[in-house]
């Protein structure tokens, strides 16, 4: 005869949310917490990432709430957030790669535009490196925040990729890595069939977080003003994360807590696949 063990004596599941130290991402962890999950926060700053997991502690009476340095714009950044969570020997049941940045210029360290390189080539590099851990643990969910401004472009130019923003605002540039977030999440949900690891990407609104803090003013002020909370912004990202009415879905695009039929161009499987075999070209 099996016996189920006491409820003190079973692990608690163990998340990990990229960008928790501000915006919807603070919400995700503050209430996986509370769900009494096992939560680490990966925050580009330590001491922002340290007090997070303080404060998260405090929030919500758990005391299993961790912080780990992670930097997306640098893949060495990435490999050693990796290797910091792997060194532990936990299960990885949840994965949120909610960090972003809109409306910001440059080049990563890594070498890639600095929207696409932050908001996919990190994300899609943390994943791999966490993946067996994840297939491991299943059942497992990977959820990407991606957005409906993914909608806002009719191509990739795969060249500027791999060159400096481009235009002035950054929004463009934003557009197409929520497209990249939108076929990495349904790329990987075909690989992963039958692992008992499940991917899902979401719209979670637009949201007055501090995703839009590198737009210039007066355009920052202007198209923040009638944008969502960051509470309200964190349904979907939750109910992805952990509503058991999706649990056997994957592969598929979210908005307001629905199944949503991304851009003609975010559904194009040949184009997934260019930006999956760049990608794995790039961090190898």
């Amino acid at each position: 005869m099996t016996l189920t063990p006491p409820a003190s004596a079973v692990e608690p599941r163990v998340a990990l949310v990229t960008g928790a130290n501000t915006g919807i991402g603070l919400v995700t962890a503050r209430e996986l917490a509370r769900q009494q999950m096992q939560v680490f926060v990966a925050c580009r700053s330590p001491e922002r990432a340290r007090a997070t997991a303080d404060a998260l502690r405090a929030a919500t009476g758990n005391p299993r709430v961790e912080a780990l340095t992670l930097d997306l714009a640098d893949f060495a950044s990435v490999r050693q957030c990796a290797a910091d969570f792997l060194g532990r020997g936990l299960p990885l049941h949840l994965l949120v790669n909610n960090a972003g940045l809109a409306g910001s210029r440059g080049f990563t360290a890594s070498g890639f535009e600095l929207a696409f390189g932050v908001n996919h080539m990190g994300h899609f590099l943390l994943t791999q490196l966490l993946l067996e851990r994840l297939r491991s643990s299943a059942p497992a969910r990977i959820v990407t925040v991606a957005s409906r401004a993914h909608t806002r472009t009719d191509h990739v130019d795969w060249e500027a990729l791999r060159r400096p923003t481009r235009t002035r605002t950054g929004i463009q540039e934003y557009a197409v890595s929520k497209l990249a977030n939108v076929w990495f999440s349904a790329a990987l949900g075909r690989r992963l069939a039958g692992s008992g690891v499940h991917t899902y990407a979401l719209h979670p609104g637009v949201v007055a977080s501090d995703v839009w803090r590198s737009v210039p003013w007066p355009l920052r002020s202007l198209i923040k003003l009638r944008m969502i909370s960051t509470e309200e912004g964190a349904r979907t990202t939750l109910y992805c994360a952990t509503d058991p009415a999706c649990a056997g879905e994957t592969g598929l695009y979210y908005d307001k807590c629905r199944v949503r039929a991304p851009s003609a161009l975010g559904q194009d499987s040949r184009q997934a696949l260019r930006l999956w075999e760049l990608s794995e070209a790039w961090t190898a």
